[in-house]
């Protein structure tokens, strides 16, 4: 499959870098020689994807643009019973909001996968009303403990003290009968998934061919890792990164990329948005060219912050992002944009015109009125993008104005009436 600037599809995933294993000797024979419909699973952990889980999205978006037909199965079946942890057992979720959630997230699958050729399926549908005893006779007796305990999130759960209830054990054959639903009502013959589900996704190829003779396929991406810091990617101080606006908002999402690592942030370009990989290259060296001006990061977090959020809301973070970081004008800033500034500002009120040194002691930007004068006359000290030279001046605002004081580049303070 040729792409419209000359790479192979297989080619373009490899140099994006979202092929970590699959079930071919070369993934060419995956992705080049036919048209496939491709299914991906997301289980309703939560009412939203988060950033860890987007890279699965991106992939998607790749190989719909390139003609194949995509699923996405949101798990309201597997999702009442839970893809083990590692660590300990997942907490069982009651079913009125586990379908709350599967309605979010096809809401959302919809939203960012929309106009290509997608089908959004619920695997509570026919998990929901498969009988216990033909289960395990049908697709149960293809399954052998001794490959189950081999599975590496089952093995460490049976070395530690927690060990793994029969319930998470059993789901491997669960995400293994999805696909062989999958295989027989749509003709699906690839799944992707992270490369930590491996052991679950190849559960599927091989009852697939256990039982229909056929071979299906599985292609994984590599667990993205913050170079800089080694954490994996999509946590923040312990935190996710969601997709949903009401849990992260625009602003908060924009500024998760912008602080992406120098070492990071040209794989995350690639990964990440739709940008040419030669559009990355120009991108990547005039960041090498001028490190301090983040203009990667730039790119990514407005690129990312657009698909996912819609451009104005792109627009609208930059600009208060530009403010809070001494450039724009915080006039040009709508009535929402300047709500979002002084939510994520670090704030003073200046009631009256006061001395422009008890404001910088008063505000923190200064430990005494002395260090403050020091401050004034070394030219650190800016108001509203203009420098303060004078240690006798005083600070007023009008009635709803705001205005950012900065003691150097990086410490500042928004003052409001």
């Amino acid at each position: 499959m040729i792409l419209s600037n000359g790479m192979k599809l297989s080619e373009m995933l490899m140099a994006r870098g979202f092929a970590h294993q699959f079930t071919a000797d070369t993934l060419g024979v995956i992705v080049d020689d036919e048209k496939r419909v491709v299914y991906h699973g997301v289980d309703p952990t939560a009412d939203s994807i988060h950033a860890g889980n987007f890279v699965q999205w991106m992939l998607l978006r790749h190989l719909a643009d390139a003609g194949h037909t995509v699923i996405l199965l949101v798990g309201g079946g597997t999702g009442m019973i839970g893809d083990p942890k590692p660590d300990v057992e997942r907490p069982l979720v009651a079913q009125e909001e586990v379908l709350r959630r599967v309605e979010k997230i096809k809401a959302q699958g919809v939203k960012l996968l929309g106009g290509t050729q997608l089908t959004v399926v619920n695997n509570y549908d026919w998990l929901g009303s498969v009988g216990l005893l033909s289960f395990l006779r049908d697709i149960g007796k293809h399954f052998t403990v001794n490959e189950l305990i081999k599975k590496d999130a089952i093995a460490r759960r049976l070395e530690s003290e927690n060990g793994i209830s029969y319930t998470e054990f059993a789901y491997p054959l669960l995400q293994g009968f999805d696909y062989l639903t999958l295989y027989r009502e749509k003709g699906c013959t690839l799944q992707t998934g992270g490369s930590d589900q491996w052991g679950n996704l190849v559960a599927g190829t091989d009852l697939i061919r256990r039982i229909e003779k056929a071979q299906a396929h599985v292609l994984t991406t590599p667990l993205i890792i913050d170079k800089a810091t080694g954490k994996k990617f999509g946590k923040s101080e312990g935190n996710a990164v969601w997709l949903d606006a009401e849990k992260t908002s625009p602003y908060a999402f924009y500024q998760f990329w912008l602080n992406s690592s120098d070492e990071s942030v040209v794989d995350y370009l690639k990964l990440f948005t739709f940008l040419s990989l030669e559009e990355i290259d120009e991108i990547a060296a005039e960041a090498a060219k001028n490190p301090g001006g983040r203009g990667a990061q730039k790119k990514l977090a407005f690129e990312v912050t657009a698909f996912v959020h819609g451009t104005p809301a792109a627009e609208s973070a930059a600009k208060v992002s530009e403010i809070l970081f001494g450039e724009g004008d915080i006039s040009t800033l709508t009535l929402a944009e300047r709500g979002v500034l002084l939510e994520n500002a670090p704030t003073h009120i200046v009631s009256q015109a006061t001395s422009v040194i008890d404001v910088l002691v008063s505000a923190g930007l200064a430990t005494s009125k002395r260090e403050a004068r020091t401050f004034i006359e070394s030219g650190a000290i800016t108001l509203a993008g203009e420098k303060i030279t004078d240690v006798e001046a005083q600070i007023g605002l009008k009635e709803d104005e705001i205005q950012p004081l900065k003691r150097g580049k990086k410490q500042f303070v928004l003052l409001k009436s």
